[in-house]
């Protein structure tokens, strides 16, 4: 924690006690705050699904200059696959093997499911004096230039100068401001399932994505591993009855065509969902006192891992914001429009790549799918095709940056 840690003044409240819940208490314990997050479920509630399962390294990052300890933390706990395939029906177009990793430096990336990383952050956070408010759900916010008051529904009547806001994409915080979400959400339906590994027997560790796998009928099928398990997204055509292919028995039928048969037994997770792509049309209440983060500001598909990711930099930004306006109140307005402008312009950069990435696995344009065919081709005598092939279902590259925006 860094030296301002002692300088506990008024406390701050936090809304929300996932991940990015749990980083945004961890960037204002560094900044020098006292903090209380606030949780509508209890302590050890049950979370299934992998859900939020790919850490980039600027997250790891980020989190290891909160408290010493928690990216490697992290990145320990996780997986780090060194192989990644792309295939074109059953031919491959595309492989790439990563060096060796540095034990001095942290990873790529870890693949960790998002129950075990929210595990460790909550155990940081209570190493770093955080404090819990479990089942208290938010009824009311009121704002003023003041400050914000939080009614619960236990009765508790809460105030703090701010508040970060990072209840979820329900968020109780947004609804209670009237703050709406912008944008729309896709055609195709995507059913997601958990496998465990067979521990005694485990597969390869890499990433593989098939463009129109021969086994499931030319559907799109990625396939990342994770610490002790596998995820394996299937992409449903627009005219799909999802049920086909979520249910018991769907599940095993598809699971066993696109990985050794055992996994059909192995499943311990299914969700089908049709990806949202909003932002919030304001990050920030009318007196700049509550700033929204993560999937209380924005849901994005998940193609590029850009939701977590992006709203680490988001609690990151609002701490440094929330220092700012508390060290000198004459210019607290302009610090906390500066988090809202940089945040919500990383969050629609991050929408629309997350949406190129959709527009190009859903291919409903003739362009995109004369472009993906004629570099399918290509790929047999060329690296850059295969390359492109590989990437294009991920979006743009994010631009990291490390100044007062974090990185994207």
């Amino acid at each position: 924690m860094s030296s301002t840690a002692s300088r506990d003044e008024e406390r701050l409240l936090v809304v929300g006690a996932g991940p990015i819940g749990l980083t945004a208490a961890l960037a204002l314990r560094a900044k020098g705050f006292a903090v209380t997050v606030l949780e509508a479920e209890p302590e050890g509630r049950p979370r299934p699904g992998s859900r939020a399962i790919f850490v980039h390294r600027e997250t790891l990052e980020h989190l290891e200059h909160m408290l010493h300890g928690v990216g490697w933390e992290i990145a320990a706990n996780g997986l780090v696959w060194s192989t990644k395939r792309t295939f074109w029906g059953d031919k491959q177009v595309y492989e790439r093997t990563y060096p060796a990793l540095d034990p001095n430096v942290l990873p790529h990336s870890t693949n960790l499911s998002q129950t075990a990383t929210e595990g460790l952050l909550l155990d940081a956070c209570k190493r770093a004096g955080v404090e819990f408010a479990w089942n208290h759900r938010i009824e009311s916010v009121t704002t003023s230039p003041d400050g914000v008051e939080l009614t619960t529904d236990q009765g508790a009547v809460l105030s703090s100068p701010y508040v970060i806001a990072a209840d979820g994409a329900r968020s109780g915080v947004r609804r209670a401001l009237r703050i709406n979400m912008e944008g729309d959400r896709s055609d195709n339906a995507f059913v997601i399932v958990d496998v465990a590994e067979d521990e005694a027997n485990p597969l390869r560790p890499e990433r593989i994505y098939y463009y129109e796998h021969p086994a499931v009928e030319k559907r799109n099928v990625l396939l990342v591993p994770f610490a002790g398990g596998w995820r394996c997204d299937l992409q449903c055509r627009p005219n799909d009855d999802p049920t086909q292919f979520d249910s018991e028995d769907g599940v095993r039928r598809w699971v066993a065509r696109v990985l050794p048969e055992k996994y059909a037994d192995r499943v311990t997770w299914v969700s089908t969902y049709r990806f949202l792509q909003v932002v919030a049309e304001t990050f920030v209440d009318e007196h700049r006192r509550v700033l929204l983060v993560g999937e209380a500001a924005h849901l994005f598909a998940p193609f590029g891992a850009r939701g977590m990711n992006s709203g680490v930099p988001d609690a990151v930004v609002a701490a440094a914001a929330i220092r700012a306006a508390t060290d000198d109140p004459s210019q607290a307005r302009p610090a906390i429009e500066g988090f809202n402008e940089t945040r919500r312009e990383a969050a629609l950069y991050n929408r629309d790549a997350a949406g190129l990435a959709l527009a190009h696995m859903q291919a409903r344009d003739l362009r995109i799918r004369i472009k993906r065919r004629t570099a399918a081709f290509l790929a047999r005598v060329g690296d850059r095709s295969g390359t492109w092939l590989d990437s294009a279902p991920y979006g743009p590259r994010s631009r990291a940056k490390t100044d007062r925006r974090g990185t994207y």
